[in-house]
């Protein structure tokens, strides 16, 4: 287990921008405006040798219990319980703010240990705000720059006998939990072998806002982790989460609503919605969630297009359901529009549940798991081939120009997604009504539904092309 480093401080003093640094990637967003981070982001960082985990937070401040900032607030002084050191940043350009002041009071009431940095130190224009800061009364503060990478020498001289104490702790408790057991040689071999953590099942759960995303990853991991409300929008990083289902391990990300893209106008929601985006392209399982009130709305299947040409496997979970008083009548209104726009993904399964109560969360990871499988199905070029001949004999494709087009051979090179191709004559000829054809007829032959399917044609060389005619 490695050391917990928690980043806290006001609004805008840099508090992402040393968490991009150290985890080498720009994971979490960065703007000039105030108060972008929401959420807590956590990630695997790295300073010389040493090695932690680090967690990014909201800004702190003052603010009701029931507001949005209240909110935000519970959530730093969560991650600040959590973490075996806090780092404390202040803006040493602005100088020393009531609210720096008021939060080391807080911090000081604490029993974590905390580090002082004074960020944006570089130059003389942060010469006051650096010095100023020893009035906090957090000992000698760290003059730093995250955005150049200025300071991290005595950063690393700052963290290291806190990291070095956390491992030391874990490995202490790692060899008195082996001094304690006592089991036979052979079954600890057999558990080892059954209890190895496969790799994690990425899964990104998206949908429009306000859909109820973070509250069913809170249901999930039964804690208050993600950030929730009644205000719309309240997501902006995408946030990934480890969890256990049934002796799975998944990696679950939590993204921003994605609204129309004519709507997206501000830089900060452009930045959230590319950010959702590249949550898509990573995950393995997509899960688009939908208000059971107002289900099937454009944007809805415009996300599930998106999902489908990102070639990732789907799973439509309708949310809120428990808001729903003629179920019966709903739930055919779904089927309705699932057989009317979504023929490009015929089979794709319709989960109803409530993130708030948690009723249906079994059968979602269920279909989870189902359409894994589908997105990873394999079928024998044997098998395909002699559904090829049947098809040709039933329907071939049509004449262009008097001449057929001849279909001669086909195979799946790739799966996740299932891709095949078709091996013929003048593929640039074939009507894309053929085409769609030819995928149907896979997805109902070879039970390949719900998932999105690549089909493409490859023109087969003619052998006498390079022979001179006589």
């Amino acid at each position: 287990m490695t050391a917990t480093v928690a980043i806290i401080g006001r609004p805008n003093v840099g508090k992402s921008t040393l968490f991009n640094r150290l985890v080498g990637k720009r994971l979490a967003l960065v703007d000039d405006q105030p108060g972008v981070t929401r959420d807590r982001r956590s990630g695997d960082a790295r300073l010389g040798d040493l090695r932690f985990r680090i967690v990014d937070t909201a800004g702190l401040e003052e603010a009701s219990a029931s507001s949005l900032e209240g909110r935000m607030r519970a959530q730093t002084e969560e991650a600040i319980r959590e973490a075996d050191v806090v780092l404390f940043l202040v803006d040493a350009r602005a100088g020393l703010m009531p609210l720096d002041e008021h939060f080391a009071n807080l911090l000081r009431r604490n029993s974590t240990p905390v580090i002082l940095a004074a960020n944006k130190a570089e130059g003389k224009a942060g010469e006051g705000g650096f010095y100023e800061a020893f009035t906090l009364g957090l000992g000698e503060p760290i003059p730093m720059s995250a955005e150049h990478g200025e300071g991290l020498a005595d950063l690393y001289d700052a963290l290291r006998p806190h990291v070095e104490a956390a491992e030391e702790e874990a490995a202490a408790a790692s060899a008195e939990g082996e001094a304690r057991t006592d089991i036979d040689v052979e079954e600890a071999e057999e558990d080892e072998e059954v209890g190895t953590r496969e790799r994690p099942l990425r899964v990104a759960i998206v949908g429009r806002p306000n859909a109820g995303k973070s509250t069913m990853i809170n249901y999930m991991l039964g804690e208050d982790r993600l950030l929730t409300g009644p205000e719309a929008g309240i997501t902006r990083d995408s946030i990934s989460v480890d969890w256990e289902w049934n002796d799975h391990h998944l990696k679950v990300f939590d993204t921003a609503g994605i609204r129309r893209k004519a709507r997206v106008q501000e830089k900060l929601e452009k930045l959230s919605v590319a950010d959702a985006l590249r949550a898509i392209k990573f995950a393995e399982v997509v899960v688009v969630t939908l208000d059971a009130t107002i289900s099937f709305e454009k944007q809805d299947l415009q996300i599930i297009e998106l999902c489908a040409r990102e070639g990732r496997a789907i799973v439509i979970a309708v949310n809120k359901w428990d808001l729903i008083e003629d179920r019966e009548e709903a739930w055919q209104h779904l089927k309705d529009a699932q057989a009317r726009y979504l023929n490009q993904l015929r089979g794709v399964e319709i989960v109803t549940m409530s993130g708030q109560t948690g009723a249906g969360i079994d059968r979602l990871m269920k279909a989870v798991f189902r359409a894994y499988e589908m997105w990873n199905r394999r079928i024998s070029t044997s098998a395909l081939n002699r559904w090829l001949d049947g098809v040709l004999v039933h329907h071939p494709p049509p004449a262009v120009a008097g001449r057929r087009v001849r279909l001669r051979y086909m195979t799946q090179p790739k799966t996740r997604p299932p891709h095949f191709v078709v091996f013929c004559s003048r593929p640039e000829q074939l009507p894309e009504s053929y085409t769609r054809y030819l995928i149907n007829g896979i997805r109902e032959r070879f039970d390949v539904m719900g998932t999105p399917i690549r089909l493409s044609y490859r023109k087969g060389d003619n052998p006498y092309a390079s022979k001179k005619k006589r």
